[in-house]
């Protein structure tokens, strides 16, 4: 596994990251012991960078995770937190809290879950109006101070808010979906982590399985699937987006690859600083996954990518207009 560096001042991390989300919430029923058999051969494979977030699940994902590092060596996993949505306790959204002093709250209650006296990566999963990026930022440089911390990371913020933060305390990555059908970041928030030296961790490489080359028109999803809500996967939406998986298909095809493996490789070849996490919740989606680290897209390919998938093409957006709402990164 290659090894990238998370913006100039932040961690060296695996050049592939594994998101966990899907293991214990919004993607429907998940198995717990493959879940953990996944993690241990992520790490076996040589990926560091676990990503997790204290709402998954309403805490299951972090007790999850402490369950599959029990026995390892807990420095040679690199486990990035988010925090702030609130949740009720049927799963409910109900809004963000980013307060110092709930981030204090979340990150005591965080620790406990995970079994660690740190956290390698910790950031604010959305930023509200209320709170000051600022004053969100300093609490977690007094985080960083006595050692709870090593480093602060953002989620979804536009340039601005991301050089408001860098300018009270070194950021080690924005984290922000990326992929072949969700490219707004390229506009002003890729150019600007380069220009400030923060990394990009891209999630949504595979567009929650869209771009997969697994999704077929007719898949029907779980009522705790909240794919069921995106309208990227919705009706006439949905036709035109898997027509451009189908095109995608071909090329990957005629290079003895997977659609999957040829998306994930795409957003790898988009530089240095830009580590892409991988959902997969199998061994099976996992080395599939893991494929795309070998595949080097000459310039006919990247050339035949864009003329597939080019900028824009992609129907729908790519959370309900509820979610879209609280994503700074949407705002002007």
């Amino acid at each position: 596994m290659d090894i990238r560096t998370h913006g100039t001042t932040g961690p060296a991390v695996s050049a592939l990251g594994l998101g966990l989300m899907g293991m214990s919430d919004l993607y429907g029923a998940a198995d717990e012991a493959e879940s953990i058999a996944t993690i241990h051969a992520a790490l076996d494979a040589g990926i560091t960078l676990l990503d997790t977030g204290d709402f998954y699940g309403m805490g299951h994902n972090e007790l999850l995770l402490r369950d599959a590092l029990r026995g390892r060596d807990r420095d040679r996993a690199l486990i990035s937190v988010k925090f702030g949505a609130l949740r009720d306790v049927d799963g409910g959204w109900n809004g963000n809290d980013v307060r110092p002093v709930a981030i204090k709250n979340f990150l005591a209650y965080t620790l406990r879950r995970l079994g660690t006296d740190h956290v390698d990566i910790y950031r604010p999963a959305r930023i509200t109006p209320d709170v000051p990026v600022e004053e969100v930022v300093g609490t977690l440089a007094e985080l960083v101070k006595a050692g709870h911390v090593r480093h602060i990371g953002l989620s979804e913020v536009n340039a601005e808010t991301l050089r408001r933060a860098h300018a009270v305390h070194p950021i080690s990555d924005l984290q922000i979906e990326y992929s072949l059908i969700s490219r707004d970041p390229e506009a002003e928030i890729l150019p600007t982590a380069r220009e400030l030296g923060v990394g990009i961790t891209a999630y949504g490489v595979l567009s929650r399985g869209l771009i997969s080359g697994h999704w077929t028109p007719g898949r029907q999803t779980a009522g705790t699937d909240f794919r069921s809500h995106l309208p990227r996967f919705a009706g006439a939406n949905l036709d035109r987006n898997l027509a451009l998986v189908d095109a995608l298909r071909a090329i990957a095809e005629a290079r003895g690859v997977t659609v999957a493996q040829i998306a994930i490789a795409w957003v790898l070849s988009r530089g240095a600083t830009i580590v892409p996490l991988i959902g997969a919740r199998t061994r099976e989606r996992l080395t599939e996954a893991l494929g795309a680290s070998t595949v080097t897209l000459t310039e006919a390919d990247l050339a035949a990518i864009e003329a597939a998938v080019p900028v824009g093409a992609a129907a729908g957006t790519r959370y309900d207009e509820a979610h879209m709402a609280h994503l700074d990164s949407e705002r002007a």
